[in-house]
């Protein structure tokens, strides 16, 4: 089982404005797209509730919301209270980790790897990247050098990073 988190961050360290995305990135949907398809996806409700109607539940994924509501009903989601529950009911499988900013610092310290897009632009909003800590290492980068250009003019990379295995 690994525990990946994954977003995209801008150049001045913020994934979201008003409670969205404040660019729009196809090559990022579309990575996200086939990195969780097929796989365990956890989500905030507030995240939830930030997506489309006509894409909740995401399709081609098992969706877990967590919430401290436990009467709380999403069709199509698995409501769970704690992150020890939903690290229990997906145990052997992939997890995803997808936001917002609580869920990710509840997340991180089980994290095994980040799959981060950093995008070319300083936006100033309102929910910060999470704060990664030590311990974390580069072990990709696309391009190696330099940035990609999207379809929409915006400059971005994908960056993964890997949790430092301890030493001897």
């Amino acid at each position: 089982m690994t525990v990946s988190l994954i977003w995209a961050e801008s150049t001045d360290g913020w994934i979201g404005v008003d409670g969205g995305l404040p660019w729009h990135l196809p090559e990022d949907m579309a990575r996200f797209r086939g990195l969780t398809r097929g796989r365990p996806v956890v989500m905030g409700r507030r995240t939830w509730d930030s997506l489309p109607e006509r894409f909740r539940p995401l399709p081609g994924r098992r969706n877990l919301v967590l919430s401290r509501q436990a009467e709380l009903v999403l069709e199509g989601a698995e409501v769970v209270a704690e992150v020890a529950e939903v690290l229990r009911r997906t145990e052997g499988e992939d997890l995803w980790v997808l936001g917002g900013a609580e869920i990710y610092s509840a997340f991180l310290p089980s994290a095994d790897r980040l799959e981060v897009t950093q995008v070319d632009i300083a936006v100033g909003g309102d929910t910060p990247a999470p704060a990664r800590g030590p311990g974390w290492v580069e072990a990709n980068r696309e391009p190696l050098e330099g940035w990609a250009v999207s379809s929409t003019g915006l400059r971005y990379r994908f960056v993964t990073l890997v949790r430092e295995a301890p030493g001897p």
